[in-house]
């Protein structure tokens, strides 16, 4: 069951998300505790594998928590092989970073995050709201995904991590070869993923088109 379990920095929200009350737990010890207990039995739901989804604006203040849960470790790997055991790390990028930002965007403007195969809506997080071009907020959408994508280059560095890397064009392209590759990774049965059906649709279409290419000419040079 991955998920992305400590999206937001705050052991509040970790809490509420897990459904644990504050006064039950007297130090943030407990908490946290409590807290990684319910995430790794939610990610690892009837398998033996657990699943967790990171992004770069909750992952330092995740480290510093599991630091504060594992004392007198020496690096971010210990730390998370301590909490979650053995582990494969997968760098998911997307080298268009124009794309990504007018995707993020979108997402932003019209409140759908994610849509289902069949069409439906998946994940709206705000009611839609009129969709707008503006090459300013593109713009630092390109800046703040590409120092994301350079922070986890020195990360994966720095901790002496060579990762399985992934690109948003090679999983939209073929997830069947991309989930095949993983659960090869994983020393899991890789014949399973032809009869997997990807749950999600794209989102992007004319509009995704037509502002990339004004943003280009807008920017030449």
């Amino acid at each position: 069951m991955p998920d992305s379990h400590f999206h937001e920095p705050s052991v509040s929200a970790w809490m509420e998300d897990f459904g644990l009350q504050d006064d039950q737990y007297p130090s943030e010890k407990e908490q946290l505790t409590a807290v990684f207990a319910a995430a790794h039995a939610y990610g690892t739901g009837s398998s033996d594998i657990f699943g967790l989804r990171l992004q770069r604006h909750s992952f330092d203040f995740l480290m510093q928590k599991l630091d504060c849960l594992h004392p007198g470790l020496s690096t971010d790997a210990e730390r998370l092989h301590t909490a979650f055991g053995h582990t494969l790390f997968i760098h998911l990028t997307r080298p268009n970073k124009l794309e990504q930002a007018i995707s993020r965007l979108r997402a932003e403007q019209s409140g759908l995050w994610h849509r289902a195969a069949d069409g439906t809506e998946l994940e709206r997080l705000s009611a839609p709201q009129e969709l707008s071009y503006d090459a300013v907020s593109i713009a630092r959408h390109i800046t703040d995904m590409t120092l994301a994508d350079e922070n986890w280059k020195s990360w994966f560095d720095r901790e002496g991590i060579t990762p399985m890397r992934i690109t948003y064009d090679e999983l939209s392209r073929d997830p069947s070869a991309i989930l095949s590759g993983i659960l090869e990774e994983l020393g899991q049965d890789s014949s399973i993923a032809k009869d997997i059906t990807p749950p999600t649709a794209r989102l992007s279409d004319e509009i995704n088109r037509s502002w990339a290419e004004r943003f280009r000419g807008e920017n030449k040079g």
